[in-house]
């Protein structure tokens, strides 16, 4: 009589593979030192920095950049000079870099430099591999181009701000294998300039960004609908690859990966995080890039060809976003500290914080993932070995489901055979593990999954 195997769910699945420990010495486990960092935050630290961001009047990109009290310069300049303490605290960890770029444009009437002020902590073993944290400095009110009123900007986004700092001097401290990066962006309010800026200035470092986290709107609980949550947070991805070619289109739409991009598996790489070490917080993983018809600085990344998510709250209060100071009929709008819940950003800090850790500390996503199976009751997994892998992990899914269910470590190998599961009912992918137990982010098999650069084909000759 055949055998029939019994799918086990993830986590028991994982525990069994444990039993056999010679075939798969690789395993995935929970990590104290992560356990740690998941309470490390400061509600005080947080709360100071956003005080601080909310005392520079303005940090409309369009403001004063030569005061050292009011508007953007001051604020870029103050946010550097943290970094720079920062860096001191851990004898010179870390490297603090401006880079900047000139533009014009539909909110930008008059050539502009937007600058953005990015803290650089080198990864010591794996360090051309980058992951990055963004949050933007600047701030607004309701007419978009008036660069002079008090827009104090403390939720949009002096908490992505705030999230990024405290993650940087909490991870300071800590070891990482590859490079991270904490980057407060200008420009977002006028087009996304900011992200623009970074994501050229990864390209021109030669960067691999495994995942930009892109913090905006991340402080409040208190919905405009009435309703109070502080246990959710929203994570925002794409489904199939911004810069995707025709070819790559048709061969998805006919074998699968609309919802596997790699900005999808770090999404779900979070959930699993949040899960694993912040029972408090749930990630509500969203289908879309961002917000409906709205934007952040996670899309330049996008179109550069990199991993991005967007990290904003579980309900936002729109009479305090993009608002002039006032108050009518009993409602008061503006963006003001008075508006931000400290215990919940600290949470969502925790979240980027360990996300970071744990992906800095594992191997590199695997690399030229396929599969094969057709007209068999078997599926086949290859992949690329990536350096520091002591083993693979190859999870699979039901199609419709949207976390992955099932998995079995294969140890040190660049194949496997997931024997009685047919190719055609399941979706397939493949981690890889450290020695020490820290897992990647899934990969999806082909060109739609892949966490390796795919730079926006060329123009065709007129």
């Amino acid at each position: 009589m055949r055998h029939v195997p019994v799918l086990l769910p993830l986590a028991l699945s994982l525990a069994v593979s444990t039993a056999f420990a010679d075939e798969a010495p690789a395993q995935p486990h929970a990590q104290p030192s992560l356990q740690a960092l998941s309470t490390a935050p400061s509600e005080e630290a947080l709360r100071a920095t956003i005080t601080k961001l909310v005392g520079f009047g303005t940090r409309h990109t369009l403001s004063d950049t030569k005061s050292d009290k009011r508007g953007i310069g001051a604020a870029r300049r103050w946010v550097k000079s943290q970094f720079e303490d920062i860096s001191k605290a851990c004898g010179g960890c870390i490297e603090v870099v401006t880079p900047s770029q000139m533009f014009t444009g539909k909110r930008i009437p008059q050539s502009t430099e937007v600058m953005d002020v990015v803290a650089i902590k080198r990864g010591k073993g794996d360090p051309n591999r980058v992951i990055v944290m963004t949050g933007h400095l600047d701030s607004r009110v309701t007419d978009v181009m008036n660069a002079t009123a008090d827009a104090p900007g403390a939720n949009d986004d002096a908490s992505g701000v705030a999230a990024l700092m405290e993650a940087a001097r909490l991870l300071s401290k800590e070891d990482n294998d590859a490079t991270l990066v904490f980057a407060a962006l200008s420009g977002e309010e006028q087009g996304l300039y900011g992200g623009k800026v970074l994501a050229d200035y990864a390209v021109q470092q030669g960067w691999q960004v495994q995942a930009d986290l892109n913090n905006d709107i991340v402080g409040n609980s208190h919905g405009i609908n009435g309703v109070l949550d502080n246990t959710t947070v929203r994570i925002f991805s794409e489904g199939t690859k911004t810069n995707e070619t025709p070819e790559q289109a048709k061969y998805r739409a006919y074998h699968g990966g609309e919802v596997d991009s790699p900005s999808r598996n770090v999404a779900r790489y979070m959930e699993q995080i949040a899960t694993t070490y912040l029972p408090d917080l749930r990630v509500h993983m969203v289908y879309r890039t961002d917000r409906y018809s709205r934007g952040g600085d996670q899309v330049p990344f996008l179109e550069a060809g990199y991993p991005g998510v967007r990290v904003t709250e579980g309900h936002e209060d729109y009479t305090r976003q993009h608002q002039d100071l006032r108050t009518e009929k009993g409602i008061k709008y503006g963006d003001t500290i008075d508006g931000v819940d400290f215990r919940y950003l600290a949470r969502v800090t925790a979240l980027n914080t360990v996300t970071m850790a744990a992906m800095s500390r594992a191997p590199a996503p695997p690399t030229g993932v396929s599969i094969d199976g057709a007209l068999a009751a078997d599926t086949t997994v290859k992949w690329k070995k990536v350096p520091n892998a002591a083993g693979y992990v190859v999870h699979w899914r039901d199609t419709t489901a949207p976390q992955w269910q099932y998995s079995r470590a294969v140890g040190d190998t660049d194949h496997a055979v997931i024997k009685d599961v047919v190719i055609d009912d399941w979706f397939f992918g493949v981690s890889a593990v450290s020695a020490n137990g820290y897992e990647s982010p899934v990969v999806f098999p082909g060109d739609a999954g892949s966490f390796e650069r795919s730079p926006a084909p060329a123009p065709k000759s007129p």
